[in-house]
């Protein structure tokens, strides 16, 4: 495949400094003649080095005088060394004197000795050869493998003469035998049998036709007796005849034609396929014979290295060995033509080539030939193909992430002692990383003269090297990574510290943003170099930058266990009983309280008075020093500090002050938290936790209940079910008893109470289970195992107590190792589906917006101010009770705004939403709101459609992550949750389908025989059109209501020739017909078995209403109720999943994978276009495509689609994004024919061809086309 002329300058020969810029980038079949122009020189001979020598064979596959030289300005026999000579050529052995990187890019080709077909066009599906010459794969096959012959031409001039001529010699043959023979009898017999004779005849002549296959037995016979009529071959010759035959423009007419006359819709779905193919081949000036390869290139040696090992032994790619297997049996094929060898060794032989080249171009194509491994072990070799694709590919591996220097990986400890932004990094590691700049101090400074010697003495590591490091380091930013990177906040900047050791130290705060731990988690240390990194590093990636979540607007920095627990010691009261008795002790100010806290006259917890702005407070001394360093407006001395308050204090910190105030309060809360809690000597063990009394007889009446049910169930008054059900409620009851017994034993000074409702760690279920109760776990299958564990984690389990546990725990350990990899691959589809949401725009003027209402945020369980916090009104939004305006459109909707509408509690809201945004590409920032990380107006150029991947994959991998810190006990489970989301996001059908009321009506429920029935009963609006004759005058107006037997048009007076109506309806009259709209009564029975309804009997149902349990089919509910309901259930089943494990999410985020499921249109007419029926396009192009006709050109029409997020990705305009996703060999195939052009509008294009992406910083107004869509298709 050929590269567009303008990139064949992008060369490193000679490290030339000219870069031609290109603004898009298309693939096309390579010509013969293509290939030989990127040539070097042909390949000979399948030597690759001398065995002796070490040096390459000359016309080997590293032969130096068509690669290049392997050593920088030298030629292969020694004459020339020195740059001094460069570009000459060697008189002796041919090699130009250069660079040795042209080894990377300099390439040859073999000159095949026959024709081969290239596979990627025989077999790909739908195979583009197959489609050309309408002849399937199965049957082209076996032409090309030497099984059949195909007649690849057929003199028809002459076969009409052998014809016309066997016709007269049958008469005068017929009219010999009527002469000759006298007998009658004998006569007709001899006809008959010469009737036969030439109707076979006539069969064979009329059988030889074009692209007819023959079996080596035939093609014997026929050529024996019709030779002069026919050429018919074996093997690629033949496609290429066959190909190099075919007249395109006459084939399109022609197509066109038959397809203006078949009925049949596959029929014309496939004439569609080939008229788009055969068009793109004359459009893109491609001959369809390029398909069958007579000149093959051979990749730079240094892509294909051959690499000594320490044995002396040699590895090398597999290339190496699948380009020698071509160069063997073309060589061979070559003497065999020479020697004029019979012709059924050269057929073997050319097959041998055609699988030989096959393999070289995609070993997994055709299955059981695939070419495995000749040393060891027998693995299949990787072809071209492979190394494109997959994770280990080209795309992936090599474009999308690159490995940088400039980095270093060590693992973490913490060190409180930090700044926010700080991070520890140890000298050794920082000396490598800084290396170069140390050696340009130390030369600048005259302590060394050269580099060499600045490298020896930095390897010494003496006093000046570290004294100059220090001063190197200051200012300097690094930036941290810890894998796995599931959102942007696991990249982050800081100012490094020289540390000894050799661990990196980071600050505790900053753990939950990388989701780390200090249980041997590793980090990876990347220094930015250019002067735009380090302004970026320090003004955006910053950690004092990023202290809030991008999914929810959440502070992510904030204080974690210890420091809670701290905080809540500090701020409790000693003994609040003995204190309310006591007579208090007064202070005249805090600093006083303070210093008699420090003179041990008070203790910390006491309850005091103290005089504090004019008035006496009660506080204790913990309180006053916690509230020394918080504005006023944000803590009231009356408070106890856990958890939440926490939380709560660093969000208003945020909003109030920003985030350097935020920053330093959180430094201050992490000295004063950690210092107290140390000093409060605070520890548990299991000899804190008491006895739990009583606890015995809750559990023998739970036994008894459940034997009392055992006995019912023998005696048959219970199903099994039901049995089953009440044994599970009876032991969650006595769990939930045993939980409170747990709570009352506890003393208000227990340490382990404090934790829990300090909100530190843990949790009352966790502290029932360790000396309460375990209580009913589930099996592997998540279902409740009816037998309890009574025993606790203190007492100690029973041998079968201990087996049930560990059924359960295990399934989560297992989870977790096999659905982080499910959770992953979810992210990146997403990535892949949103990576060209940007925003492009500050206002697309939408004035629909997206209607929220009251009754949905009931069912979701969110209430107005969450869910319209950072969004802009779309619509005046009125107090329902008053009329008042309570917020105005195109507000932006902040806290107290939110408060404002959350007060008035209106029935519905309309905001602006990436799902109603009029953009033709990107969304715009009114319509996406608020940027979460910062809680301010989105900027442009924010890639908005990345972070929402990012917000809704990071949690999904938390979840799964985390199945197993409930250690199986009973609830529900992410697993569930987890192939619910990706059910939802690839459209896919669902397992267990609900019941769709499919028209609106009344239900009725019916039992019979133990069958439930559902009927609906209702009204559909359907349409007649009558048409008017000519002579005949109509009898009604538009509008007018009509009943069965009312005359709608008649001829002249006459009774007898009129037209009535059939129906009760209205009329409407549109030229020459009358158009009648009228209900009919329908009815629709379902069948239950295995349903519970959601409707009773009497219910009157809405179209598209859920009737029963189950999941919802997508593709059915967007045909019944239409796009926005379907995206408004796809959203709130999403929110169920997270919301149910406990994870926030902000709507935005999903709405913004949403609107690309429906950003895809089907075309149904492809107009004047050459788009095809039935092809799926991004709207933006369809709408471009459109836009570009000229005047009275018929446009395209289409409707929308709804698809999953992979088939979206998969149907994108860039085929680089899309080569790189999924399907490489199909995306490449299509795209080298199609000849459209990417245009590197979005991120993936743009890094796979190292330029910088098209978002934040490097974001250009205008980058993007900005036209508002319309809201409909069929323009």
């Amino acid at each position: 495949m050929s590269a567009p002329s303008s990139l064949r300058t992008i060369s490193l020969e000679g490290r030339r400094e000219k870069f031609v810029d290109f603004s898009s980038i298309s693939l096309r079949l390579a010509s013969p003649e293509e290939i030989l122009s990127w040539s070097n020189g042909e390949v000979l001979r399948p030597e690759t080095i001398n065995y002796r020598s070490q040096k390459p064979e000359r016309d080997g596959l590293f032969c130096q005088k068509i690669f290049g030289p392997v050593k920088d300005w030298e030629c292969a026999c020694g004459k020339y060394k020195k740059i001094r000579y460069k570009g000459i050529v060697c008189d002796r052995c041919g090699v130009e004197i250069t660079r040795s990187t042209v080894r990377r890019e300099r390439m040859g080709h073999i000159a095949l000795a026959a024709p081969v077909t290239h596979i990627w066009y025989l077999r790909g599906v739908p195979s583009k050869i197959g489609l050309l010459l309408d002849l399937s794969i199965q049957s082209l096959e076996k032409v090309v493998y030497f099984a059949n012959f195909i007649i690849t031409e057929v003199n028809e001039p002459l076969k009409e003469q052998t014809l016309l001529k066997l016709k007269e010699e049958f008469k005068k043959k017929k009219e010999a035998i009527k002469k000759e023979t006298k007998d009658k009898e004998e006569a007709i017999k001899n006809i008959e049998e010469l009737t036969a004779s030439y109707k076979e005849t006539e069969k064979e002549i009329k059988g030889i036709v074009l692209k007819r296959f023959l079996s080596e037995l035939d093609y014997r016979q026929l050529s024996l007796k019709y030779g002069y009529l026919f050429t018919a071959k074996m093997g690629a010759e033949a496609i290429r005849d066959l190909l190099a035959n075919l007249d395109l423009k006459k084939m399109i007419k022609d197509l066109e034609k038959e397809k203006e006359n078949t009925k049949n819709p596959t029929q014309q779905k496939k004439i569609a396929k080939v008229i788009k193919i055969a068009s793109n081949f004359l459009k893109n000036k491609i001959k369809p014979e390029w398909m069958v390869l007579e000149v093959i290139p051979v990749i730079p040696p240094d892509l294909r290295p051959l690499v000594q090992l320490d044995g002396g032994r040699f590895a090398s790619s597999d290339l190496n060995d699948l380009y020698r297997r071509v160069i063997n049996r073309n060589n061979r094929l070559r003497k065999l033509i020479e020697f004029n060898a019979p012709e059924v060794i050269l057929r073997n032989e050319k097959r041998m080539l055609q699988e030989a080249v096959d393999s070289l171009m995609d070993n997994d194509m055709r299955v059981g030939k695939t070419v495995a491994a000749s040393t060891g072990q027998s693995r299949p070799l990787k072809s071209l193909a492979d190394i494109l694709e997959g994770k280990q590919g080209r795309f992936r591996q090599n474009l999308l992430g690159k490995r940088v220097d400039y980095s270093g990986r060590s693992v973490i400890v913490v060190n409180p002692n930090l700044k926010l932004f700080q991070c520890g990094l140890p000298k050794i590691m920082a000396l490598e990383l800084f290396k170069p700049f140390v050696a340009s101090q130390l030369i600048k400074r005259k302590i060394v003269h050269n580099v060499r010697s600045a490298n020896h003495m930095i390897d010494e590591k003496g006093d000046v090297v570290f004294s100059i490091l220090e001063e190197v380091v200051k200012n300097s930013y690094v930036l941290l990574n810890r894998a796995p990177t599931l959102h942007r906040i696991s990249i982050q900047a800081f100012q490094p510290v020289l540390v000894e050791g050799k661990a990196i130290q980071v600050h505790p705060l900053i753990c939950p943003a990388y989701n780390a731990d200090f249980d041997g988690d590793q980090m990876a240390v990347y220094l930015p170099i250019s002067e735009k990194a380090i302004k970026e590093a320090e003004t955006i990636l910053l950690s004092t930058h990023n202290l809030l979540k991008p999914a929810t607007g959440q502070a992510i920095v904030t204080p974690p266990k210890d420091m809670v627990w701290g905080a809540y010691w500090m701020t409790t009261i000693k003994s609040a009983e003995e204190e309310k008795s006591r007579l208090l002790k007064s202070f005249s100010s805090p600093k006083e309280a303070i210093f008699a806290y420090e003179s041990g006259k008070i203790d910390l917890r006491e309850l005091i008075k103290v005089e504090k702005d004019g008035k006496i407070i009660e506080a204790t001394v913990g309180r006053l020093i916690f509230s020394n360093f918080l504005p006023e407006d944000i803590y009231n001395l009356k408070e106890i500090i856990d958890r939440r308050k926490l939380e709560e204090i660093v969000r208003l910190c945020f909003e109030k002050y920003g985030d350097e105030v935020t920053v330093e309060i959180l430094d201050k809360i992490k000295e004063t938290t950690l210092y107290y809690l140390t000093k409060s000597g605070l520890s548990m063990g299991l000899v804190d936790l008491p006895e739990i009394k009583g606890k015995d007889t809750l559990i023998k009446e739970g036994e008894k209940k459940v034997q009392k049910l055992e006995n019912l169930w023998e005696q048959g008054f219970l199903t099994e079910e039901e049995k089953y059900r009440e044994t599970i409620r009876i032991w969650l009851d006595v769990r939930d008893k045993i939980t409170e017994l747990v709570r009352q034993s506890l003393s208000p000074t227990n340490t382990a109470l404090s934790m829990i409702n300090s909100g530190a760690r843990g949790s009352w279920s966790q502290l029932t289970q360790m000396i309460g109760i375990k209580g009913i776990v589930s099996s592997p299958t998540g279902r409740l195992i009816e037998l309890p564990i009574t025993s606790s984690f203190k007492e100690g389990f029973s041998s079968l107590e201990y087996f049930i546990s560990t059924h359960g725990s295990r399934k989560g350990v297992s989870d977790t190792a096999l659905r982080t990899p499910a959770a992953g691959y979810l992210t990146r589809r997403m990535v892949d589906v949103a990576q060209d949401v940007i925003i492009t725009s500050l206002d697309c003027q939408d004035k629909e917006g997206l209607c929220l209402t009251k009754k949905e945020g009931e069912e979701m369980g969110v209430n107005w101010q969450n869910r319209l916090l950072g969004r802009v009104l779309a619509k005046d939004v009125y107090h329902p009770k008053t009329g008042e305006i309570v917020a105005k459109k195109d507000v932006w909707i902040n806290q107290e705004i939110s408060a404002k509408i959350k007060e008035a509690d209106p029935d519905e809201v309309y905001i602006r939403s990436a799902l109603t945004c009029k953009l033709r590409r990107g969304i715009c920032s009114k319509c996406y709101g608020y940027d979460l990380s910062t809680l301010k107006p989105v900027e442009l150029g924010v890639p908005v459609g990345v972070v929402a991947a990012q917000s809704i994959g990071e949690p999904g991998m938390q979840l799964t992550l985390r199945t197993f810190h409930a250690g199986g006990v009973a609830g529900a489970d992410i697993v569930q949750g987890l192939p619910r989301v990706e059910e939802l996001f690839e459209a896919r059908p669902v397992k267990r389908e609900a019941i769709l009321a499919r028209f609106p009506g009344k239900v009725t429920i019916k039992e019979e025989d133990k069958k439930k029935n559902l009927i609906l009963d209702g009204e559909i609006k359907k349409i007649e059109e009558i048409k008017i004759p000519h002579n005949y005058e109509v009898k009604v107006k538009d509008g007018n209501l009509v009943l069965p037997g009312d005359v709608i048009a008649q001829k002249g007076n006459s009774i007898k020739e009129k037209i009535t109506s059939k129906y009760r309806g209205t009329v409407v009259i549109k030229d020459k017909k009358v158009v009648i709209t009228y209900e009919e009564k329908v009815s629709q029975s379902y069948d239950l078995s295995g349903y519970i309804p959601w409707v009773k009997s009497g219910d009157k149902v809405e179209i598209g209403q859920v009737l029963t349990d189950g999941s919802v089919n997508l593709s059915e509910l967007y045909y019944l109720q239409g796009k926005i309901p379907t995206q408004k259930y796809i959203l709130k089943e999403i929110q169920y999943v997270y919301a149910s494990h406990g994870q926030a999410l902000n709507d935005k985020h999903i709405e913004i994978i949403i609107r690309q499921m429906f950003s895809r249109i089907l075309i149904e007419d492809g107009g004047d276009t050459d788009l095809l029926p039935g092809e799926i396009v991004p709207r933006a192009y369809f709408e471009e495509v459109n836009e570009n006709l000229k005047k009275n050109e018929k446009p395209a029409t289409a409707r929308e689609t709804l698809l999953g997020i992979s088939r979206v990705s998969l149907s994108t305009d860039s085929w680089l994004a899309a080569a790189s996703f999924q399907e490489t060999s199909r995306v490449l195939i299509n795209a080298s024919i199609n000849g459209r052009p990417d245009y590197l509008r979005s991120l993936k294009e743009n890094v796979i061809i190292g330029r910088l992406i098209p978002a934040g910083t490097n974001f250009k107004k205008g980058d993007s086309p900005q036209r508002s869509t319309s809201a409909n298709p069929h323009q």
